[in-house]
């Protein structure tokens, strides 16, 4: 009964009185929904504004260089960071925006400590070393160039810090650092695992490693590197590029689909290891050269060979669908011409990799090579034996299966050779012919060599093939 004076009241309510009251309840009603909306509009609005302090953006790009010295008991880093990078670091300025070097100078260490000894680890012998101790942390102007040499790096770190430096601000100098790390006794092998990518949207790392004859060993790379050895030994590359060969090939579809098509229509064994030998010996042949410094530097040579590789799928899957089984015979001159080309491509996935191998240089190429080749007998051993049981499963429909296989591989190799070959047109017009020099003369000589020694070589190839009978 308590609801009744309620309600009567409500029917003595004036129209007046009723249209508020309803006001009131949308208002209440829509109360959390424009409190939601004014709160996302000033959220965007703080995000949308300007950043008052840089210090915390990331750079675009940061370059890193490093020094690496071994002396008895001590590995002496020394590296050099842009100041920028450090972007936690509460930096005190001057009332105009310039830094305040007398209250920034205690702060160094600390940053030091942050974004660089924390992403720095170095092994010996595979067993992770101690935290090393900070020798010195100091700023220097963007215009010093004392880390040009060892010394004068060393010289640099050991002065006192600057007192004063007018209109420097936050995004221009260096923070150089130096750190010692206590070696046990008998090291033998040290190792970095440096990860300084953080410090940038794209960071590179210059490190020059001071063997113990006083030569300076160049390593220049892009992010992080896996593990750096300061001394290679010949092991270390062997089984290094060995690994690097094989995940090559595994990882690499172009290649991997080359060899689908070359063997697809291969049903006897003698014949699959003359293609296996013609290819292999060619693409070991210009890997080899490349890697010595044989190939063309310019900037077309990449994207050509990437299109004749996609070209060469597409050569060998139009052959599967229009020549006959027994017109295939002579096909190990196809795998051998192709290979040149694989080789090139092996080269450049090779790459700056082989500034890793040290000393061994030679010993990383045939390692590298190796790898490569095993990857391929690994594939081979799955795949032939699948198509061949396939093939033999479908005696009248062999043909069907082969033509199907190759026509699928070829359309994706087309439509490769189609980007590879528009990246090549987009690179002709910037293109300059060479001038008529000893330069142009030298490369014209090692071309030359390198296609004397293609000839030479494929005349062996075919000498071994017949004498075996695997053609």
């Amino acid at each position: 009964m308590l609801y009744l004076p309620a309600v009567m009241h409500q029917r003595r309510t004036p129209s007046a009185g009723r249209w508020r009251e309803a006001a009131r309840g949308r208002l209440r009603a829509w109360r959390p929904v424009v409190g939601f909306a004014v709160g996302l509009v000033a959220i965007a609005a703080i995000l949308a504004g300007p950043r008052a302090a840089r210090a915390h953006e990331i750079p675009a790009r940061v370059t890193v260089i490093g020094y690496a010295q071994r002396t008895t008991d001590t590995l002496r880093l020394l590296l050099r960071v842009p100041l920028e990078a450090m972007r936690d670091l509460d930096v005190p300025t001057q009332p105009d925006g310039t830094l305040d070097l007398p209250r920034l100078h205690p702060l160094l260490a600390d940053a030091a400590r942050l974004w660089i000894i924390d992403y720095l680890s170095v092994e010996s012998d595979r067993t992770a070393l101690a935290l090393p101790r900070l020798v010195a942390a100091r700023l220097a102007l963007p215009e010093d160039r004392s880390f040009a040499t060892l010394g004068t790096a060393l010289a640099t770190l050991a002065a006192p810090p600057m007192d004063s430096a007018p209109g420097l601000r936050f995004a221009g100098p260096w923070l150089d650092v130096r750190l010692d790390y206590a070696l046990p006794r008998g090291t033998r092998r040290l190792a970095l695992r440096p990860a300084l990518a953080h410090l940038g949207q794209r960071t590179t790392t210059v490190w020059h490693v001071i063997d113990t004859d006083g030569t300076d060993r160049l390593l220049t790379y892009d992010g992080n590197p896996d593990r750096v050895l300061l001394d290679p030994g010949p092991l270390d590359a062997a089984v290094r590029f060995l690994r690097d060969g094989v995940r090559h090939i595994l990882g690499g579809l172009d290649h991997l689909l080359f060899l689908l098509c070359l063997v697809l229509p291969v049903v006897r064994w003698r014949a699959l290891v003359g293609l296996v030998t013609a290819f292999t010996a060619a693409h070991s042949l210009t890997l080899g050269a490349a890697a010595l410094g044989f190939a063309p530097s310019a900037g077309w040579f990449p994207p050509l060979v990437e299109t004749l590789i996609a070209l060469s799928i597409v050569w060998l899957a139009i052959e599967n669908v229009l020549l006959p089984a027994d017109r295939l015979t002579g096909r190990w001159v196809m795998a051998f011409g192709f290979g040149l080309v694989h080789g090139f491509g092996f080269a450049f996935a090779l790459g700056d990799a082989l500034q890793f191998a040290g000393r061994h240089l030679l010993v990383a190429l045939a390692a590298f090579n190796f790898g490569v080749e095993l990857g391929q007998l690994l594939v081979l051993a799955v795949t032939w034996p699948l198509v061949g049981w396939l093939l033999r499963r479908l005696r009248d429909r062999d043909r069907v299966v082969v033509a199907v296989g190759s026509v699928l591989v070829g359309h994706v190799a087309w439509h490769w050779m189609e980007s590879r070959a528009a990246d090549l047109a987009l690179r002709a017009p910037y293109l300059a012919w060479p001038g008529a020099d000893a330069v142009l003369g030298l490369a014209l000589m090692r071309g030359a060599l390198l296609a004397a020694s293609a000839l030479a070589l494929g005349l062996l190839v075919r000498h071994l093939l017949r004498t075996y009978r695997l053609t």
